[in-house]
């Protein structure tokens, strides 16, 4: 057996070769971490790229960033910058200008109703929703990484925005305003959306500037789904009083939803609402208006309302866009994404356009009428652009509607006339008209939930995510339930970290592959050999956990040696561990606390005389543990480029101790 160990088994010409075990059969030594150095060691340190003064090295640094601006580097500069001069040149005329065409004009006359309905949402004339569907789509054009995206007015943002407009510029209580008073008071709120989208590019720009688009990891496709599913419930109820004519304020803050629905029932039938008065979308102005500042005394007020709006913004837009880039096989940027979104709403508050983003709806739209890329938003844009310029006349709409008729009816059939009357005049109401275009718009966001039962088929953990960040939106508010969400979601992660099993290893028969014991009863298992594998990282929150498996494990507790845990035969219980092979391929990073604790694990295994040796582990965690002092009790030869290696030394080891009655050889035959 030791012959096997230490000498190749290879046959010669005329011997049969018989299978034996991989631990059994070894061609080469096994490999430390030293000596996988010594043999393939590491490239030659580059020399520093500057020397001398510390002054002279940052002025060269500065010299070399400024000599990017010019040149080739201000052409490379200029292409990540602006994406249009890289896929434009590319782009393949003949296959895919009919199918953006055709998207692009399908997706321009949804804007046209859709947006004008947001502008009721958002609290502000309709004709700014139509600016809205026309500035922003230009700009993502330019600057947009997402080939799928359709950008402009969005459901969610505009809820999110009329709420703070009517916060900060409140209807006066009478609700009677002339005509003068009714434009002076829509002129506030538009100043106030304006700049609400000035301040959410601003803080867009700035996470940019900082390179935050990395924050897209952090949300998950539960959390997305969810947030616009339970915005999609806040915006058909804020409908309701379009709807229905009731005169309710919209409501806001914490309990909003419930607040709105208690509200129109008892608006409703009480009969509080006794005149029906039909209203009307008005005259759309022709062109744009003139492109001026917006007030920027009105941006420490708007600050806290501007942050969820640029992170609502950026959540949706970069997940839309990476969702529909993993279908179709390419990748966007999602710090190019942050300046697209910034851009566009800095440039667009300038023409009294309110936040904008991307849009489910219209996206989706794009994608199933044949969009290919980005060119699609510039005939969307043309769409627009007729509307304003040649065909705004044609939505004025004017009725004449008398709820009450000239007879007099009694009793129920009276009320049973008044109602029919009454739903009549709402329901030829142009701005009830606009409720069910955004009523509408959101069914896609509601049809997200039939996803639920597979996602609690395939995880309960994403399923339970889902169900938080969506009770959280729909309780509290759009911005609170995504920060619930994704802390909620970030918590799962840690939970989940803090959960991972320790699972012991045996080596799977005629293979070189090492598989938990609990897997299979066919698994080779030394006695006196414990090889175990710690799939987590070590940190301050999963260190105790690692110390109390291991201590379980190895028989190490605090009152002595005990009988150590073993996932194997109940046979292999009797021998005590000598040996362990620590397999920390999955410890992917280490801090202080969990470097401490490995360090300790190696002072209790020298004092129980138990032999550590360490496998796979990277250069991050090697280092950590170096400069925790772990080389004072674990030499370079017990540190492992992978298991298989280590486990041989393991066995060369048991099998030079074999005279104290391992039976090793036994086992191995």
């Amino acid at each position: 057996m030791s012959e096997l160990l230490g000498a190749s088994t290879c046959p010669g010409p005329g011997e049969a070769s018989h299978p034996t075990p991989p631990l059994c059969a070894k061609f080469r030594e096994p490999l430390t971490e030293a000596r996988f150095q010594q043999l393939f060691g590491d490239a030659e340190p580059e020399p520093e790229l500057f020397s001398g003064p510390a002054w002279s090295r940052h002025f060269r640094q500065w010299r070399q960033r400024a000599r990017a601006c010019w040149g080739p580097g201000a052409w490379r500069l200029l292409l990540a910058r602006l994406p249009l001069l890289r896929w434009l040149p590319h782009y393949r005329w003949r296959a895919w200008l009919l199918g953006d065409a055709v998207a692009g004009v399908t997706v321009g006359i949804v804007h046209v109703p859709q947006g004008m309905a947001f502008a009721l949402l958002t609290s502000v004339p309709p004709v700014f929703g139509l600016y809205t569907s026309f500035f922003p789509v230009l700009i993502y054009t330019l600057l947009g990484t997402g080939r799928h995206l359709s950008t402009g007015t969005f459901a969610v943002l505009s809820l999110m925005t009329g709420s703070a407009v009517e916060r900060l510029v409140p209807e006066p209580l009478g609700g009677n305003l002339s005509g003068i008073q009714r434009e002076q008071l829509d002129a506030q709120r538009v100043e106030v959306a304006s700049a609400l989208a000035f301040g959410s590019g601003a803080l867009m720009l700035g996470m940019f500037v900082l390179q935050l688009g990395v924050l897209s990891i952090f949300l998950s496709e539960p959390v997305v789904k969810a947030l616009t599913s339970g915005a999609a419930l806040h915006v058909l109820v804020s409908q309701l009083p379009s709807l229905l004519g009731l005169p309710l304020p919209r409501q806001i803050g914490c309990f909003a939803l419930f607040k709105v629905l208690l509200a129109s029932v008892l608006c409703f039938t009480s009969s509080l609402d006794t005149r029906y008065n039909v209203q009307i979308v008005g005259l759309l102005p022709g062109g744009f208006l003139q492109p001026h500042l917006p007030n920027l005394a009105e941006l420490p007020r708007i600050l806290a309302d501007s942050l969820p709006i640029a992170l609502v913004t950026f959540a949706v837009s970069v997940s839309l866009a990476s969702i529909y880039a993993d279908k179709y096989n390419y990748t966007i940027d999602s710090n190019q994404e942050l300046l697209a979104h910034g851009v566009s709403n800095l440039i667009s508050s300038l023409f009294s356009c309110f936040p904008n983003s991307a849009t489910l709806a219209t996206t989706s739209l794009l994608v199933d009428a044949g969009g290919n890329t980005q060119l699609a938003g510039l005939f969307s844009c043309i769409v627009v652009l007729s509307v304003l310029l040649w065909l705004g006349p044609f939505f004025h709409y004017l009725p004449k509607v008398r709820s009450r008729g000239d007879k007099v009816w009694g009793g129920w059939q009276g009320w049973l006339h008044a109602r029919t009357l009454g739903w009549s005049a709402r329901l030829l109401s142009p701005k009830a008209v606009l409720a069910c275009i955004n009523i509408s718009s959101m069914r896609q966001m509601f049809f997200q939930m039939q996803e639920l039962p597979q996602l609690w088929r395939i995880s309960r953990v994403d399923f339970a995510v889902w169900m938080v960040t969506w009770v959280a939106v729909v309780i509290l508010s759009v911005d609170l339930g995504l920060a619930v969400g994704v802390v909620f979601s970030m918590m799962t992660v840690v939970c989940r970290t803090q959960r991972v099993q320790c699972l012991a290893l045996g080596l799977a028969e005629g293979t070189e592959l090492y598989r938990p014991l609990r897997e299979s009863h066919k698994l080779l298992q030394v006695p006196g050999l414990c090889i175990l594998s710690y799939p987590t990282p070590l940190y301050f929150g999963t260190c105790g956990q690692f110390r109390r498996t291991l201590q379980q494990h190895l028989g190490l507790g605090e009152g002595g040696k005990e009988t150590p845990k073993t996932d194997g035969p109940s046979d292999a219980v009797a021998e005590p561990v000598r040996v362990v092979v620590l397999d920390c391929s999955g410890v992917t990073f280490a801090d202080a606390a969990g470097a401490r604790e490995v360090v300790q694990l190696a002072s209790l295994c020298r004092d129980a005389g138990i032999h550590l040796l360490l496998a796979q582990c990277n250069a991050s965690v090697l280092g950590t543990l170096t400069q925790a002092g772990l080389l004072d009790g674990v030499t370079p030869e017990q540190l492992f480029v992978s298991v298989q290696d280590a486990a041989v030394h393991a066995l060369e080891r048991l099998v030079r101790d074999s005279s104290k009655g391992s039976g090793i050889q036994e086992v191995l035959g």
